[in-house]
């Protein structure tokens, strides 16, 4: 049986990873997709074990201490992170899987997993970034220019990836990473 294949998809805050993830989701079921661990506090209708697996801050350290994250980084005050179990035990029953992840988790994972295929999920422009930050209507100005100045800074660290798609249009956006997962298939 094969070993299945890791996609890491990340990119700036606010780029639309969480949109592209659940588009993705509904027209490709053969990816598993990774939940995450963090210390953040839930947004309206968030579900725990569905879109984050919530811990407080000292159950995250203790996660830490005992080695059971992939991953994990601190991003605006709060920690995120990969359960290393999860990952493991689906690539070795030979499916892929997807990690969504913030761009410092993603660069400890390439560092773990060589062999895993990065992807990075860029804005149009900066400005659209900032719009659909603002949006969202749940950070105030001091705050989005914070996620602002992360973002430049992240955007620079896209030639560590194998792969950037622009997100302009969701489905678009889905269509060039699901080509993405059948060329790397296809590779010898």
């Amino acid at each position: 049986m094969r070993k299945g294949l890791l996609f890491v998809l990340s990119g700036p805050s606010g780029v639309g990873k969480g949109t592209v993830c659940k588009a993705l989701q509904k027209k490709t079921t053969d990816l598993t997709y990774s939940v995450s661990v963090t210390t953040r506090q839930p947004r309206l209708g968030e579900v725990d074990g569905v879109n984050y697996f919530f811990r407080s801050r000292e159950q995250f350290l203790d996660m830490i201490e005992n080695d059971e994250l992939l991953e994990y980084a601190e991003y605006v005050g709060n920690y995120y992170g990969t359960p290393r179990d999860f990952v493991e035990k689906t690539l070795a029953e030979g499916k892929d899987i997807l990690l969504e992840i913030e761009v410092q988790g993603a660069l400890m994972v390439k560092e773990k997993f060589p062999e895993g295929i990065f992807i990075f999920l860029t804005p149009p422009s900066l400005e659209e970034l900032k719009d659909r930050i603002r949006g969202r209507g749940t950070e105030n100005d001091s705050v989005i220019d914070h996620r602002m100045n992360v973002a430049v800074e992240e955007i620079a660290l896209m030639q560590h990836y194998d792969y950037a798609v622009v997100n302009d249009e969701i489905d678009l956006a889905c269509q060039r990473i699901e080509s993405i997962i059948i060329a790397e298939h296809c590779k010898i």
